[in-house]
């Protein structure tokens, strides 16, 4: 078995931040909590991140590169690198990947 640094993007950090602020302005504890689930299951990656699913709106069009974990509602988006699993983003779950996507181009 493989074992692998996970290590996170700018972006993705960006995106950890809001969610637990987000969560922070009605309970900091929830946020704490919520910050601890996301971060642990991103870690769990440093074995076995095959385990991991192809993004299906991205496999659907052929790009096979990018895979994620679902801690529910959160999906942490990541790309297995040869020594490392690069984490790109963690979205909303319940927001269909192409508006988020496409959210993210328009502020850039």
């Amino acid at each position: 078995m493989i074992e692998r640094r996970v290590l996170w993007t700018r972006t993705a950090r960006r995106d950890l931040e809001a969610i637990v602020a987000y969560i922070a302005e009605d309970s900091i504890e929830n946020a704490l909590t919520v910050l601890d689930r996301l971060r642990e299951r991103a870690g769990s990656l440093t074995t076995a991140a095959e385990r991991g699913r192809l993004v299906p709106e991205l496999r659907s069009i052929g790009v096979h590169q990018y895979r994620e974990l679902v801690e529910r509602p959160w999906r942490i988006v990541f790309r297995i690198e040869p020594d490392s699993v690069l984490v790109l983003a963690v979205l909303d779950g319940r927001r269909e990947l192409a508006s988020l996507l496409l959210d993210r181009l328009v502020r850039s």
